[in-house]
Protein backbone atom coordinates (compact mmCIF):
# COMPACT_ATOMS: atom_id res chain seq x y z
CA UNK A 1 0.00 0.00 0.00
CA UNK A 2 1.59 3.40 -1.00
CA UNK A 3 2.09 5.53 2.43
CA UNK A 4 0.48 8.77 1.83
CA UNK A 5 2.47 12.05 2.71
CA UNK A 6 2.56 12.95 6.02
CA UNK A 7 1.23 16.65 6.80
CA UNK A 8 2.69 18.78 9.26
CA UNK A 9 1.61 17.43 12.77
CA UNK A 10 -0.81 19.49 14.57
CA UNK A 11 -0.03 18.11 18.05
CA UNK A 12 3.84 19.35 18.00
CA UNK A 13 3.57 22.39 15.44
CA UNK A 14 0.80 23.93 16.44
CA UNK A 15 0.10 23.16 20.23
CA UNK A 16 -0.39 26.30 21.95
CA UNK A 17 0.51 27.08 25.73
CA UNK A 18 -1.39 29.84 27.74
CA UNK A 19 -3.86 30.73 25.10
CA UNK A 20 -6.81 29.97 27.23
CA UNK A 21 -8.07 31.86 30.35
CA UNK A 22 -6.95 30.51 34.11
CA UNK A 23 -10.54 30.02 34.72
CA UNK A 24 -11.40 27.78 31.56
CA UNK A 25 -8.05 25.68 32.55
CA UNK A 26 -9.40 25.53 36.36
CA UNK A 27 -13.07 24.10 35.11
CA UNK A 28 -11.47 22.04 32.37
CA UNK A 29 -9.31 20.30 35.14
CA UNK A 30 -11.85 19.92 37.65
CA UNK A 31 -14.15 17.88 35.67
CA UNK A 32 -11.13 15.95 34.18
CA UNK A 33 -10.21 15.25 38.00
CA UNK A 34 -13.62 14.35 38.33
CA UNK A 35 -13.74 12.04 35.33
CA UNK A 36 -10.91 10.90 37.04
CA UNK A 37 -12.15 9.65 40.45
CA UNK A 38 -15.00 7.75 38.88
CA UNK A 39 -12.76 5.88 36.21
CA UNK A 40 -10.68 4.70 39.20
CA UNK A 41 -13.59 3.98 41.53
CA UNK A 42 -14.90 1.95 38.89
CA UNK A 43 -11.98 -0.07 37.43
CA UNK A 44 -12.37 -3.65 38.21
CA UNK A 45 -12.14 -7.21 36.20
CA UNK A 46 -10.92 -7.40 32.82
CA UNK A 47 -10.20 -3.72 32.34
CA UNK A 48 -6.56 -3.06 30.97
CA UNK A 49 -6.77 -6.69 29.51
CA UNK A 50 -6.26 -5.61 25.33
CA UNK A 51 -4.01 -2.87 25.95
CA UNK A 52 -1.63 -5.50 24.50
CA UNK A 53 2.11 -4.53 22.92
CA UNK A 54 0.76 -5.96 19.34
CA UNK A 55 -2.47 -4.55 19.67
CA UNK A 56 -1.33 -0.81 20.84
CA UNK A 57 1.38 -1.16 18.45
CA UNK A 58 -0.80 -2.18 15.14
CA UNK A 59 -3.06 0.89 16.57
CA UNK A 60 -0.22 3.18 16.17
CA UNK A 61 1.26 1.90 13.12
CA UNK A 62 -1.94 2.33 11.44
CA UNK A 63 -2.70 6.01 13.06
CA UNK A 64 0.95 6.95 11.46
CA UNK A 65 0.09 5.04 8.02
CA UNK A 66 -3.02 7.20 7.59
CA UNK A 67 -1.28 10.54 9.23
CA UNK A 68 -3.40 10.54 12.06
CA UNK A 69 -2.50 13.25 14.83
CA UNK A 70 -1.47 11.41 18.39
CA UNK A 71 -4.70 11.64 20.18
CA UNK A 72 -6.73 9.48 17.91
CA UNK A 73 -4.17 6.76 18.15
CA UNK A 74 -4.75 7.05 22.01
CA UNK A 75 -8.38 7.19 22.30
CA UNK A 76 -8.38 4.56 19.20
CA UNK A 77 -6.45 2.23 21.87
CA UNK A 78 -8.99 2.75 24.51
CA UNK A 79 -12.03 2.71 22.50
CA UNK A 80 -11.31 -0.94 21.48
CA UNK A 81 -10.16 -1.57 24.76
CA UNK A 82 -13.98 -0.62 26.36
CA UNK A 83 -15.39 -2.87 23.47
CA UNK A 84 -13.05 -5.92 23.80
CA UNK A 85 -13.85 -5.46 27.29
CA UNK A 86 -17.51 -5.53 26.97
CA UNK A 87 -17.55 -8.64 24.58
CA UNK A 88 -15.34 -10.87 27.25
CA UNK A 89 -17.60 -10.13 29.61
CA UNK A 90 -20.36 -10.99 27.44
CA UNK A 91 -18.94 -13.83 26.73
CA UNK A 92 -18.05 -15.29 30.13
CA UNK A 93 -21.58 -14.42 31.21
CA UNK A 94 -23.25 -16.50 28.94
CA UNK A 95 -20.58 -19.22 29.15
CA UNK A 96 -21.15 -19.42 33.12
CA UNK A 97 -25.03 -19.94 32.46
CA UNK A 98 -24.78 -22.35 30.10
CA UNK A 99 -22.16 -24.40 31.60
CA UNK A 100 -23.93 -24.37 34.73
CA UNK A 101 -27.69 -25.04 33.34
CA UNK A 102 -26.26 -27.63 30.91
CA UNK A 103 -28.97 -26.34 28.66
CA UNK A 104 -29.48 -25.28 24.79
CA UNK A 105 -26.85 -24.61 22.13
CA UNK A 106 -23.48 -23.87 23.90
CA UNK A 107 -23.31 -20.78 21.56
CA UNK A 108 -20.72 -18.45 23.57
CA UNK A 109 -18.32 -20.35 21.59
CA UNK A 110 -19.80 -19.34 18.49
CA UNK A 111 -19.54 -15.62 19.95
CA UNK A 112 -15.86 -16.43 20.95
CA UNK A 113 -14.98 -17.68 17.63
CA UNK A 114 -16.89 -14.69 15.86
CA UNK A 115 -15.41 -11.88 18.35
CA UNK A 116 -11.85 -13.54 16.93
CA UNK A 117 -12.56 -13.90 13.53
CA UNK A 118 -13.44 -10.13 13.22
CA UNK A 119 -10.77 -8.24 15.52
CA UNK A 120 -9.26 -7.26 12.82
CA UNK A 121 -12.58 -5.43 11.66
CA UNK A 122 -13.18 -4.18 14.53
CA UNK A 123 -10.08 -2.75 15.90
CA UNK A 124 -9.90 -0.64 12.27
CA UNK A 125 -13.59 0.26 12.87
CA UNK A 126 -12.42 2.04 16.34
CA UNK A 127 -9.37 3.90 14.74
CA UNK A 128 -11.80 5.27 11.92
CA UNK A 129 -14.19 5.78 15.30
CA UNK A 130 -11.76 8.08 16.90
CA UNK A 131 -10.83 10.13 13.97
CA UNK A 132 -14.26 10.99 13.28
CA UNK A 133 -14.28 12.84 17.01
CA UNK A 134 -11.15 14.92 15.72
CA UNK A 135 -13.15 15.82 12.48
CA UNK A 136 -11.51 18.80 12.70
CA UNK A 137 -8.34 17.20 11.69
CA UNK A 138 -8.69 14.24 9.32
CA UNK A 139 -11.81 11.56 8.78
CA UNK A 140 -10.78 8.18 7.81
CA UNK A 141 -13.04 7.30 4.87
CA UNK A 142 -14.75 4.02 4.03
CA UNK A 143 -12.60 3.14 0.94
CA UNK A 144 -9.72 3.83 2.70
CA UNK A 145 -10.39 1.27 5.62
CA UNK A 146 -12.01 -1.08 2.89
CA UNK A 147 -8.50 -0.72 0.78
CA UNK A 148 -6.55 -1.56 3.85
CA UNK A 149 -8.60 -4.38 4.88
CA UNK A 150 -8.30 -5.81 1.75
CA UNK A 151 -4.65 -5.44 1.31
CA UNK A 152 -4.56 -7.79 4.79
CA UNK A 153 -7.09 -10.16 2.68
CA UNK A 154 -10.04 -9.42 4.37
CA UNK A 155 -13.16 -8.75 2.03
CA UNK A 156 -15.82 -6.43 3.44
CA UNK A 157 -18.32 -4.57 2.13
CA UNK A 158 -19.46 -1.01 2.84
CA UNK A 159 -22.47 -2.13 5.01
CA UNK A 160 -20.08 -4.25 6.81
CA UNK A 161 -17.97 -1.75 7.82
CA UNK A 162 -20.66 0.21 8.84
CA UNK A 163 -22.19 -2.26 11.27
CA UNK A 164 -18.95 -2.75 12.67
CA UNK A 165 -18.82 0.56 13.60
CA UNK A 166 -22.55 0.28 15.10
CA UNK A 167 -21.85 -2.99 16.58
CA UNK A 168 -19.32 -0.93 18.57
CA UNK A 169 -20.88 2.35 19.80
CA UNK A 170 -24.11 -0.10 20.69
CA UNK A 171 -21.93 -2.30 23.06
CA UNK A 172 -20.65 1.29 24.53
CA UNK A 173 -24.00 3.01 24.81
CA UNK A 174 -22.94 5.23 22.27
CA UNK A 175 -20.21 6.44 25.01
CA UNK A 176 -16.67 6.61 22.86
CA UNK A 177 -15.47 10.09 23.69
CA UNK A 178 -14.01 8.84 26.23
CA UNK A 179 -10.72 11.10 28.23
CA UNK A 180 -7.24 9.85 27.49
CA UNK A 181 -3.92 10.07 29.40
CA UNK A 182 -2.93 12.85 27.16
CA UNK A 183 -5.79 14.87 27.81
CA UNK A 184 -4.45 14.91 31.43
CA UNK A 185 -1.08 15.54 29.96
CA UNK A 186 -2.03 18.85 28.07
CA UNK A 187 -3.78 19.86 30.72
CA UNK A 188 -1.43 19.40 33.82
CA UNK A 189 1.73 21.39 31.49
CA UNK A 190 -0.95 24.17 30.70
CA UNK A 191 -1.21 24.80 34.51
CA UNK A 192 2.61 24.05 35.10
CA UNK A 193 3.26 27.06 32.43
CA UNK A 194 0.99 29.61 34.72
CA UNK A 195 2.61 28.50 37.63
CA UNK A 196 5.70 29.40 36.93
CA UNK A 197 7.00 25.93 35.92
CA UNK A 198 11.28 26.41 35.36
CA UNK A 199 11.14 23.95 32.21
CA UNK A 200 9.21 25.16 29.37
CA UNK A 201 5.50 22.91 28.60
CA UNK A 202 6.38 23.38 25.13
CA UNK A 203 9.57 21.76 25.76
CA UNK A 204 8.24 19.07 27.51
CA UNK A 205 5.53 18.07 25.62
CA UNK A 206 7.68 16.58 22.90
CA UNK A 207 8.97 14.29 25.57
CA UNK A 208 5.97 13.54 26.98
CA UNK A 209 4.40 12.48 23.96
CA UNK A 210 7.31 9.62 23.01
CA UNK A 211 6.71 8.45 26.63
CA UNK A 212 3.31 7.99 26.45
CA UNK A 213 3.93 6.15 23.04
CA UNK A 214 6.36 3.85 25.11
CA UNK A 215 4.29 3.08 28.55
CA UNK A 216 0.78 2.26 26.28
CA UNK A 217 3.38 0.07 24.38
CA UNK A 218 5.17 -1.45 26.82
CA UNK A 219 1.81 -0.96 29.73
CA UNK A 220 2.41 -4.54 31.60
CA UNK A 221 5.98 -3.85 32.29
CA UNK A 222 5.72 -0.89 33.46
CA UNK A 223 2.92 -1.63 35.71
CA UNK A 224 4.28 -5.09 36.65
CA UNK A 225 7.51 -2.71 38.21
CA UNK A 226 5.11 -0.49 39.86
CA UNK A 227 3.51 -3.23 41.46
CA UNK A 228 6.01 -4.94 42.34
CA UNK A 229 7.38 -1.75 43.87
CA UNK A 230 4.57 -0.86 45.71
CA UNK A 231 4.12 -4.12 47.62
CA UNK A 232 7.67 -4.84 48.30
CA UNK A 233 7.41 -7.72 46.38
CA UNK A 234 8.83 -9.94 43.19
CA UNK A 235 5.51 -12.05 43.30
CA UNK A 236 2.43 -10.47 43.55
CA UNK A 237 -0.63 -12.61 44.49
CA UNK A 238 -3.52 -12.60 42.22
CA UNK A 239 -5.70 -10.45 44.74
CA UNK A 240 -3.04 -8.15 44.64
CA UNK A 241 -2.81 -7.83 40.85
CA UNK A 242 -6.80 -7.15 40.70
CA UNK A 243 -6.63 -4.50 43.50
CA UNK A 244 -3.85 -2.95 41.59
CA UNK A 245 -6.32 -2.63 38.34
CA UNK A 246 -7.36 0.47 39.75
CA UNK A 247 -3.76 2.06 39.45
CA UNK A 248 -3.88 0.73 35.79
CA UNK A 249 -6.73 3.00 35.52
CA UNK A 250 -5.72 6.28 37.25
CA UNK A 251 -4.80 8.44 34.23
CA UNK A 252 -4.33 11.55 36.45
CA UNK A 253 -1.50 9.26 38.38
CA UNK A 254 0.14 8.47 34.74
CA UNK A 255 0.09 11.92 33.80
CA UNK A 256 1.95 13.44 36.54
CA UNK A 257 4.20 10.33 36.30
CA UNK A 258 5.19 10.84 32.22
CA UNK A 259 5.15 14.30 32.81
CA UNK A 260 7.81 14.18 35.91
CA UNK A 261 9.72 11.61 33.73
CA UNK A 262 9.86 13.88 31.26
CA UNK A 263 11.11 17.44 32.94
CA UNK A 264 13.99 14.55 34.64
CA UNK A 265 15.25 13.86 31.34
CA UNK A 266 14.79 17.79 29.97
CA UNK A 267 16.23 18.99 32.95
CA UNK A 268 17.03 17.20 36.05
CA UNK A 269 17.86 19.55 37.84
CA UNK A 270 14.43 21.46 37.85
CA UNK A 271 13.02 17.78 38.69
CA UNK A 272 11.95 18.58 42.62
CA UNK A 273 10.41 21.85 41.36
CA UNK A 274 8.39 20.45 38.68
CA UNK A 275 7.41 17.29 40.81
CA UNK A 276 6.15 19.80 43.78
CA UNK A 277 3.85 21.29 41.17
CA UNK A 278 2.28 18.37 40.16
CA UNK A 279 1.92 17.41 43.98
CA UNK A 280 0.24 21.01 44.52
CA UNK A 281 -1.80 20.70 41.24
CA UNK A 282 -3.22 17.21 41.80
CA UNK A 283 -2.81 16.17 45.39
CA UNK A 284 -0.91 12.81 44.18
CA UNK A 285 1.71 12.22 47.00
CA UNK A 286 5.01 12.82 46.20
CA UNK A 287 6.48 9.51 46.57
CA UNK A 288 3.81 8.11 44.04
CA UNK A 289 5.13 10.52 41.67
CA UNK A 290 8.40 9.75 41.73
CA UNK A 291 7.85 6.04 41.98
CA UNK A 292 6.23 6.33 39.01
CA UNK A 293 8.39 8.40 37.19
CA UNK A 294 11.12 6.07 38.03
CA UNK A 295 9.31 3.14 36.48
CA UNK A 296 8.76 5.16 33.44
CA UNK A 297 12.94 6.10 33.48
CA UNK A 298 13.27 2.94 34.00
CA UNK A 299 11.51 1.05 30.91
CA UNK A 300 12.99 4.10 28.64
CA UNK A 301 16.41 5.26 29.13
CA UNK A 302 17.23 2.05 31.80
CA UNK A 303 17.80 2.83 35.69
CA UNK A 304 21.60 2.32 34.97
CA UNK A 305 22.76 2.88 31.43
CA UNK A 306 26.08 4.57 31.24
CA UNK A 307 26.35 7.81 28.83
CA UNK A 308 22.57 7.74 28.29
CA UNK A 309 21.32 9.04 31.53
CA UNK A 310 22.20 11.61 34.24
CA UNK A 311 22.44 9.32 37.58
CA UNK A 312 18.96 9.01 39.38
CA UNK A 313 17.93 10.51 42.49
CA UNK A 314 18.04 7.97 45.24
CA UNK A 315 14.54 8.78 46.50
CA UNK A 316 13.19 7.82 43.28
CA UNK A 317 13.75 4.48 44.48
CA UNK A 318 12.18 4.33 47.78
CA UNK A 319 9.58 1.69 48.35
CA UNK A 320 6.12 4.13 47.30
CA UNK A 321 3.07 3.94 45.39
CA UNK A 322 1.04 3.04 48.64
CA UNK A 323 -0.82 5.33 48.79
CA UNK A 324 -1.58 5.56 45.11
CA UNK A 325 -3.39 1.81 45.36
CA UNK A 326 -6.27 3.54 47.16
CA UNK A 327 -6.23 6.81 44.92
CA UNK A 328 -7.97 10.23 46.05
CA UNK A 329 -6.82 12.95 43.67
CA UNK A 330 -8.13 16.61 44.15
CA UNK A 331 -7.82 19.42 41.57
CA UNK A 332 -5.69 22.29 43.71
CA UNK A 333 -6.40 24.67 40.80
CA UNK A 334 -4.17 27.39 39.33
CA UNK A 335 -1.94 28.92 41.86
CA UNK A 336 -0.72 32.53 40.85
CA UNK A 337 3.13 32.94 39.82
Amino acid sequence: MDRPVRPRLASLSDFQFGAVATETIEDALLHLAQQNEQAVQEAAGRMGSFRETRIVEFVFLLSEQWCLEKSVSYQAVEILERFMVKQAENICRQATIQLREKTGPQNWRALKEQLFNKFILRLVSCVQLASKLSFHYKIISNVTVLSFLQALGYLHTKEELLESELDVLKSLNFQINLPTPLAYVEMLLEVLGYNGCLVPATQLYATCLTLLDLVYLLHEPVYESLLRASIENCTPSQLQGEKFISVKEDFMLLAVGIIAASAFIQNHECWSQVVGHLQSITGIALESIAELSYAILTHSVGASTPGQQRPVPPHLVAGALRAATSPTHKAGGIRPK
